[in-house]
């Protein structure tokens, strides 16, 4: 089977019922929450049908191989699950997987590169910034600036019933005492509950059965065993050198394709600079990268210099990998 063939649009999927939402929206009393009125009315106005995408050939996962070659195992994985939907009708299927690792190694920018190959639309959630207990499963419509969850939000907003939903830094999820955040993946991460999942706020289900789940964290002793059971877990090592000057030429390319001054630079670094950054973590990669280029320009050049490297490394704009 060809490895450069993309992933097809199958066909659709009512991820909720129109009919159902006209209903409520109908029954609501004239002092109910405004932004409750308006998302019922906004969900009408959307529709309930999604896409759904289903793999007719392999994907380029030989890519992410070459690209990301301390994420072999998952991706080995990955492509046996497509394998087996490729002579079938189902859609992209893949078990909920959790990259446990130390910080910095890639696994949000691993589960972003996922998200991207299987062309299904993404969903994230940053657990270390977030405390209450609703981030996924939105809070009541009675509470004052309430609103939906982070799940509901992208079935509703994508355009997608499969798509790939990143939990990242799921160690770090706290919750205020009442709430515990992690409550709903009890019952998303379940293909059976997950197809009459409820937001809180909404209060009408959701097919979310068809979401890809991928977590990232640090620390498996911070996550709960009932949760760890539902997760196939991966222990992600730092890349070796050779692995590691695989991935800064990655991100040097990634970065310098995204904009149209890239066009100015050559496809590949100077030697010297690329060893210069293939010493950082892959997070300090695209950190000093994102200097690095404004210093080379700054100077007049069009490559980059080990030293630029050095200098954007220690400037660490905040932008994570």
């Amino acid at each position: 089977m060809p490895a450069d063939v993309a992933i097809p649009i199958a066909g659709f999927k009512d991820v909720y019922d129109v009919g159902a939402v006209e209903k409520a929206l109908s029954e609501l009393s004239p002092t109910a929450n405004e932004a409750l009125r308006n998302l019922y009315e906004k969900m009408v106005r959307l529709g309930g049908q999604r896409f759904t995408v289903k793999p007719s050939a392999l994907p380029d996962v030989e890519r992410l191989f070459a690209e990301l070659p301390n994420f072999a195992e998952v991706l080995a994985d990955i492509r046996k699950h497509l394998a087996l939907c490729i002579d079938s009708n189902d859609s992209v299927e893949l078990p909920p997987m959790l990259l446990l690792g130390d910080p910095g190694i890639g696994k949000t920018h691993f589960a972003r590169k996922v998200a991207a190959l299987l062309g299904t639309g993404f969903g994230f959630v940053p657990m270390s910034s977030l405390t209450a207990g609703w981030v996924l499963s939105g809070a009541s419509s009675q509470w004052k600036n309430a609103k939906p969850g982070k799940v509901f939000d992208t079935f509703l907003n994508g355009d997608y019933a499969n798509p790939v939903i990143v939990v990242d830094e799921i160690d770090k999820a706290s919750g205020d005492g009442q709430y515990d955040p992690l409550g709903a993946l009890y019952e998303l991460l379940e293909s059976q509950t997950a197809t009459r999942f409820v937001d809180e706020f909404v209060e009408l289900p959701i097919d979310a059965s068809g979401a890809v789940w991928l977590a990232t964290a640090n620390d498996a002793s911070r996550i709960p065993e009932p949760l760890l059971d539902r997760l196939t877990v991966y222990e992600i090592e730092a890349p070796d050198a050779e692995g590691a000057r695989a991935i800064a030429l990655n991100i040097y390319r990634d970065i310098r394709d995204a904009h149209d001054w890239g066009k100015r630079f050559p496809e590949r670094p100077e030697d010297r600079a690329l060893e210069k950054l293939s010493s950082l973590p892959p997070r300090e990669m695209r950190r000093a990268l994102q200097s690095a280029f404004g210093n080379a320009k700054l100077a007049g050049r069009d490559a980059l210099s080990a030293d630029d490297i050095q200098d954007g490394r220690s400037r660490k704009p905040r932008i994570g990998f």
